[in-house]
């Protein structure tokens, strides 16, 4: 549990990578990397630092039979994380879409971690994400002074990836210009990068083995920028689907926002009833119906993703203004700001929803509670 420093009191120094808001993959999960790299014995393609074997083990987690124990980190696609990893291993891009929240890009970052050991080779897709930014650049005064070189050229994620051997996460690919999407065409087919201002020197990269590209797509902004139909032939497509069960999502967003909390070292509590609870309104919401009775679904994105990051503000609020606990009450005033935000519609969408239940859980003590929150706040 956290302790208080008083506002006088000097700040600890951070050591190492202690003063970073977040660890890329291979970092924070260096040690469970390590183990299973000594343990591995399976084939491996050319270019990967675990085989697939074990890099399955280390997404989907394991008992300690044949290995060290590694947590599960991605819950309810265990034969989609297989095939991700053999589309990986047979030198086919990978794409995965899905709704918000599905964990789309923690499956391209635990991917690029275990296969390459680094993760950080990202491009974030965007209106105005342009060529230059994912092939190369170059240094202008370098290239003033001796025109266009291997010294002046300044590499970008894709340059990176293909002269070392990685993978390339390309995140929201959809929401770059179809013509910015097309620059990894001939990539994937040749695996080969035409550099034409090298003109005396070789104008073309070769891609080392292990190089691959992973993106992903929100199937929400599908036909924002259409994908060709080339560079769909060059991606296998896996869809990512949001867990089913109540008990599966509570225990997901119980164990999310447990890790958020102890990076923070923030000592509130949150019952599992409560994160059942949350569970349960969330999926209320996105199917439009409270024990039979029809309502009108919000228009925002209700994912896993958007429940985590409600409970964990909502412990935020209680462990800094002097609360032990979690209570519904709190969640419904953080589900207005994090998920509603300033849509008046879905603001009246929410209040219904929260009418809805008070008629229907009237003997409910904690629904009640939750519908308190949420009338203070609307």
């Amino acid at each position: 549990m956290a302790t208080r420093r008083r506002k006088d009191a000097p700040a600890t120094p951070s050591v190492g990578h202690d003063d970073a808001q977040r660890l890329p993959v291979e970092l924070a999960r260096g040690e469970e990397l390590a183990a299973l790299a000594d343990a591995d014995e399976g084939p491996r393609p050319d270019g990967w630092r675990l085989s697939p074997r074990a890099v399955r083990r280390f997404i989907l987690g394991g008992a300690a039979s044949d290995g060290p124990p590694v947590a599960r980190k991605i819950h309810g696609n265990d034969a989609l994380v297989e095939r991700a990893i053999v589309t990986l291993a047979g030198q086919r891009g990978l794409m995965l879409v899905g709704e918000p929240g599905t964990a789309k890009s923690l499956l391209s970052e635990l991917l690029a971690a275990a296969i390459c050991s680094d993760s950080t080779l990202t491009v974030q897709g965007g209106a105005g994400v342009v060529e230059e930014q994912i092939r190369y650049g170059w240094n202008y005064a370098l290239l003033l002074r001796d025109g266009p070189g291997p010294d002046a050229l300044v590499p970008g994620p894709l340059h990176r990836a293909m002269s070392t051997g990685r993978l390339l996460r390309f995140e929201e690919i959809t929401r770059c210009a179809t013509e910015v999407q097309d620059s990894l065409v001939s990539v994937l087919s040749e695996r080969l990068l035409h550099i034409p201002e090298l003109k005396d020197e070789r104008p073309w990269l070769l891609a080392r083995p292990g190089f691959n590209v992973i993106a992903t797509a929100n199937l929400n902004d599908r036909g924002v920028n259409e994908m060709s139909a080339a560079l769909k032939r060059r991606f296998n497509f896996e869809t990512m689907r949001p867990l089913d069960g109540i008990d599966a999502q509570a225990a997901l967003i119980g164990e999310e926002v447990g890790h958020a909390l102890a990076r923070q070292r923030i000592g509130t509590t949150v019952a599992p009833d409560v994160l059942t609870l949350l569970a349960t309104a969330f999926q209320e919401l996105r199917k439009g119906n409270v024990d039979g009775t029809a309502i009108e679904r919000p228009g925002t994105v209700l994912s896993t993703a958007e429940a985590i990051d409600v409970v964990f503000n909502a412990a935020c609020q209680c462990w800094y203004f002097g609360e032990n606990a979690v209570r519904p009450a709190h969640l419904a005033r953080h589900l207005l700001g994090t998920v509603i935000k300033d849509d008046d519609e879905d603001r009246r969408r929410f209040a219904e929803y929260l009418r809805v239940v008070a008629r229907e859980r009237a003997d409910r003590q904690d629904w009640q509670d939750f519908v308190a929150g949420g009338r203070e706040h609307s």
